[in-house]
């Protein structure tokens, strides 16, 4: 997004202005909202998120996950979240908001949480708990209302609660000179060393050529677990299936050496997967390659570039951190941080809340990573 926008949500979301509290109302999406779910999200306030896209919801849908599509409306306007439903015995069901509720400002989330829970028990949905992640900046303001909304902090899901998130909005010039003088280097040097990065098309022989270069990343540097090869082809699959999935490369000696998989959504975009080999002998391709990406970015119309995870603004330089050389790489073309508030509960029945967090939640993401393979969210 344009810096002024990003200060605008900034101001927006954490503020405590004394305004009344706008009251919502919620509903599940029409059929003909579902068939243009990516165009009423990217409306969103904030702009969406990709984990609330069509694409994301294909993907989850049948993977031990229901998608509901939920409308949040307060007259003015509304914003389209969706829904991760899941269903365990004696308990009821779990609302999983990923990146949501897209709001205005945080000082909506009372009213807005209060809709749901309306909305759940008039349907008779027996639902216990809503899990919501919203990207609201992380300050003493935001906090407040999260207090004031009756939430529960719940462990972070996923990896861009912490994350850097750069200003693509102005020309390329302008873009190029805002990042770290190491990342313009390593980029030139690159190029003057006849580096070259493709955009490849997607398929199988690509993904491939992605997974492998995600698994050796892995395997030598435990940043984080890799979801099956299976799982991937199916996310990447439904992102370009739709015009929003694009790969990056480049290579050594006739092979892929560094890779990235990055979403376009709406105004957004997110560098979501990717990998290189060990001891590669040309300096600057990953620079190179998350440039050429920027780039293509900005001609798809997008206006900021989230890196996808980093660590918290507290720990960047805490080498002891697992996602630490990450966050480096990263903050090499946006210095700031951004700390999001992180998930967080809205119970609406104490006692299985209760018995989730003192255990079941543990017992069933066990049971369901032992029947399928896969991790639980």
């Amino acid at each position: 997004m344009s810096a002024r926008r990003h200060e605008y949500r900034n101001r927006a979301q954490n503020r405590l202005d004394t305004a009344p509290l706008r009251e919502f109302t919620a509903r599940f999406a029409t059929a003909e909202e579902i068939e243009n779910w990516d165009k009423h999200v990217t409306a969103n306030p904030n702009g969406g998120n990709m984990l609330q896209s069509a694409a994301y919801a294909s993907v989850k849908n049948g993977s031990g996950w229901k998608v509901r599509f939920l409308v949040l409306e307060n007259g003015a306007s509304a914003s389209y979240n969706l829904v991760l439903e899941k269903s365990f015995p004696l308990l009821g069901r779990l609302w999983y908001l990923i990146k949501g509720p897209d709001l205005e400002a945080a000082a909506d989330l009372k009213a807005a949480l209060e809709a749901c829970a309306a909305f759940v028990r008039g349907r008779k949905l027996n639902v216990f708990t809503i899990k919501i992640e919203p990207d609201i900046v992380d300050s003493e303001e935001a906090q407040a209302r999260l207090l004031e909304a009756g939430l529960v902090k719940a462990p972070n899901i996923q990896s861009n609660d912490s994350t850097a998130v750069l200003d693509i909005s102005g020309p390329e010039e302008a873009v190029f000179k805002a990042i770290s003088s190491r990342a313009r280097n390593a980029i030139r040097r690159a190029e003057r060393e006849g580096c070259e990065v493709v955009r490849q098309e997607h398929g199988p022989e690509t993904y491939r050529a992605l997974y492998d270069l995600m698994a050796d990343t892995v395997n030598a540097k435990g940043s984080m677990p890799l979801r099956s090869y299976e799982y991937y082809a199916a996310f990447w699959d439904e992102f370009c299936n739709r015009g929003q999935g694009n790969f990056f490369f480049t290579y050594e000696d006739g092979k892929p050496s560094v890779g990235a998989f990055v979403i376009n959504y709406g105004a957004k975009a997110t560098y979501k997967d990717g990998g290189s080999t060990q001891n590669r002998k040309q300096y600057g391709d990953s620079h190179l390659v998350q440039w050429a990406a920027i780039r293509r970015m900005q001609e798809l119309g997008c206006m900021e570039y989230d890196f996808c995870g980093t660590p918290p603004a507290s720990r960047i330089k805490d080498k002891s951190h697992n996602l630490y050389g990450m966050g480096m790489f990263k903050t090499s073309f946006t210095k700031t941080v951004t700390d999001f508030v992180g998930c967080h509960d809205y119970v609406l029945s104490p006692v299985k809340h209760k018995l989730w967090v003192k255990g079941a939640e543990k017992v069933f993401r066990r049971i369901e990573t032992a029947r399928t393979g896969q991790q639980f969210y």
